[in-house]
Formats: C-alpha cells, sequence, structure tokens
C-alpha cells in the first residue's frame, strides 16, 4: 500500500490525499452503505482526519442517522455524483474513505464484513473474512 495515497471523485472536481496508513478496511452491507453505493456492499477503508486532506474542490453532503443514532454524513460530488468519503458521527476523528474513489483501488484488502443480517443474497462474501450481523463492539 502506497502512503501517501490520492483519491477523487470520477470527474475529477474533488481529490484528496491521505498522509498514513488506513486504520481499518472492511465491507459494511447495512441497506444505508448498499443505497450509498448502489450496490451490495461499501467497502470502507478508515483513516485519521488528521491525515486526510482534500486538495481539490468541496464535496456537496449527505446527512442521515445510521442504524446506532449517529449521524452519518456522506461527501459526493456534486457535478458526477460520486462518493467520496464519510464522516462516522460515532468516530469524527477518522474518515472512511470508499475504495472506488483510490486511484489505485487494488490495494484495498478488506478484513471482515459487517452489518451481514442485512446483506443481499446475491451477494458472495469471502468464505475466509469475518462476519459481524452488527458493528463490531471495538468500532463502536
Amino acid at each position: 500500500m502506497p502512503v501517501p495515497f490520492e483519491g477523487g471523485c470520477a470527474c475529477g472536481a474533488i481529490r484528496y490525499s491521505c498522509a498514513g496508513k488506513p486504520h481499518y478496511m472492511g465491507n459494511c452491507h447495512c441497506r444505508d452503505c448498499q443505497r450509498a453505493t448502489g450496490t451490495a456492499y461499501f467497502p470502507a477503508i478508515v483513516v485519521k482526519a488528521s491525515d486526510f486532506s482534500i486538495i481539490i474542490g468541496e464535496p456537496s453532503w449527505f446527512e442521515k442517522s445510521s442504524d446506532s443514532g449517529h449521524i452519518m454524513r456522506r461527501a459526493f460530488c456534486s457535478d458526477c455524483g460520486s462518493p467520496v468519503f464519510l464522516i462516522n458521527g460515532a468516530n469524527t476523528k477518522g474518515r472512511v474513505l470508499y475504495a472506488g474513489s483510490l486511484d489505485d483501488p487494488s490495494w484495498y484488502k478488506p478484513s471482515r464484513n459487517i452489518y451481514v443480517g442485512s446483506a443481499q443474497p446475491w451477494d458472495r462474501m469471502d468464505p475466509d473474512l469475518p462476519r459481524n450481523e452488527g458493528m463490531p463492539n471495538w468500532q463502536q
């Protein structure tokens, strides 16, 4: 995994840089993440907020309460609609990047699947990854 690394939206109006290694990588199967990504799950990369910076553009925001009651602030490009990152109200010291927004998403290595109780039956999860019905206690 390269450090620093960069990413952004599909049209290039929003670009970000991250100066540190990810704290966590995993797939979220909750219904909110399914809707936000338009597919079976959200491949999430958690980094320290202090390592993350937007270098070009300003995202638009969509806010909604999560199942646990925390506000999820999803940042997206108002020009192309690409999801870029989110801020989870449960951990405002982190930024959660969409793996697909990375310039090189090939190094994304999920460590687990969460909210598998909401997983779609047509999604084929990696059987070698741990699964949690909801958010693991150590993440809350």
